[in-house]
C-alpha cells in the first residue's frame, strides 16, 4: 500500500519543484543557512501541492485513464486505491499546505493558491484547449520561480523569468510532439483530446521557436547590466553552452530516440543530460559565488 500511495503522490515528479531554488542560487544566498531553510520549506510545500494536483487530476480522469494502455496501471484507475481513499489523502495534503504556508510570506501562500486554481482549471477544461494547455504548464513553472523569490524576499530578473517561461513551453511542446509520435492507436488519441488539434509539423515549428527563445533569453540574462552589476563580472555567459547543449540533447532524445512523454524520466536517466546539469550547476555556483 505504501508503494501505491507513493505512486499516487507522483514522488519522482517532485524534481520539477527544484525551480523553487532558482532565485536562491542567483541571489547569492545559496550558502546562507536561513535562506536555504526557507527555500527548502518552499520546495517541500510545492511538492505537497503538486501531489495534491496530481491526485485531483487522477480523480477527474479516472475513467479516461482506465482506457489508456499505460495510465490504467496507476493506483486509482487500477483500483489499488479507491476514490474515497484518494480524496482523504488530498484533504490531508490541503490542510498541511494551508497550515504550513501561513507561516511564510503571504505572497508565497497566494502563489500556492494560484498554482492550485490554475491546475484545477487545467484538469477540468484547459488541458483540452490547444495552446492554452502548454501555456498553463509554463505558468506553473513561472509560479514556482516567483514563489521561490517571495519566500526568501528577493527580486528575480525578468530575463530569468522569461527563460523559465520559454524552457517550460519548450518541454510542454516536446511532450505533445512525443505523444503525437507515439499515438498509434485510438485509445491514446482519445485519451488526450487536445492532440487532435496539434500536428507534427506545427509542434516542430513552435518547438524551434521556444528553443531559440530559451537560448536568447538566457544569453541576454547573463550579459544584462543588472546581472553583471550583481555578480561583479560577465563570466556567467560561459554557462550558456550548457543551456544550448541541454536543449539540443533534449531535442535529440525526442526526435531521434522517440522519448519525451516523461520529462522527469529523461532528466534522471539520460547520462549526458545528468552530467550537463551537474556541470552547469557547478560552473554557475563557482561564477556566482566567486569560488576560484
Amino acid at each position: 500500500m505504501i508503494k501505491n500511495y507513493l505512486k499516487l503522490l507522483r514522488v519522482p515528479q517532485w524534481i520539477k519543484n527544484l525551480f523553487v531554488f532558482v532565485p536562491l542560487l542567483f541571489s547569492k544566498h545559496f550558502f546562507d543557512k536561513d535562506f536555504l531553510i526557507l527555500s527548502l520549506a518552499g520546495f517541500i510545500i510545492f511538492c505537497l501541492t503538486s501531489s495534491l494536483v496530481y491526485i485531483i487530476n487522477d480523480i477527474i480522469d479516472i475513467e479516461a485513464d482506465r482506457a489508456h494502455p499505460v495510465k490504467k496501471e496507476r493506483p486509482l484507475p487500477s483500483g489499488k486505491i479507491t476514490k474515497k481513499q484518494a480524496s482523504v489523502i488530498a484533504l490531508i495534503l490541503f490542510l498541511i499546505i494551508i497550515f504550513t504556508g501561513i507561516n511564510y510570506n503571504p505572497y508565497f501562500l497566494a502563489l500556492i493558491g494560484s498554482y492550485l486554481i490554475l491546475n484545477l482549471f487545467y484538469s477540468l477544461k484547459w488541458k483540452h484547449i490547444v495552446l492554452v494547455d502548454i501555456f498553463c504548464i509554463a505558468a506553473g513553472f513561472m509560479i514556482r520561480v516567483i514563489a521561490g523569490a517571495y519566500i526568501i524576499n528577493v527580486e528575480v530578473s525578468s530575463w530569468l523569468l522569461l527563460t523559465t517561461m520559454f524552457i517550460s513551453l519548450f518541454l510542454a511542446i516536446m511532450k505533445r510532439k512525443s505523444e503525437l509520435s507515439n499515438s498509434q492507436n485510438i485509445e491514446n488519441s482519445a485519451n488526450r483530446k487536445v492532440l487532435t488539434d496539434y500536428s507534427l509539423d506545427f509542434t516542430n515549428h513552435i518547438s524551434t521557436i521556444a528553443a531559440s527563445a530559451v537560448i536568447i533569453c538566457y544569453a541576454l540574462y547573463t550579459v544584462s547590466q543588472r546581472t553583471v552589476a550583481t555578480f561583479g563580472n560577465e563570466n556567467l555567459i560561459y554557462t550558456t553552452p550548457f543551456v544550448v547543449f541541454g536543449i539540443f540533447r533534449y531535442m535529440f532524445l525526442v526526435y531521434m530516440n522517440k522519448q519525451g512523454e516523461n520529462t522527469t524520466e529523461i532528466i534522471i536517466t539520460d547520462i549526458p543530460m545528468i552530467f550537463n546539469i551537474i556541470f552547469y550547476i557547478l560552473t554557475t555556483t563557482l561564477i556566482v559565488y566567486k569560488i576560484f
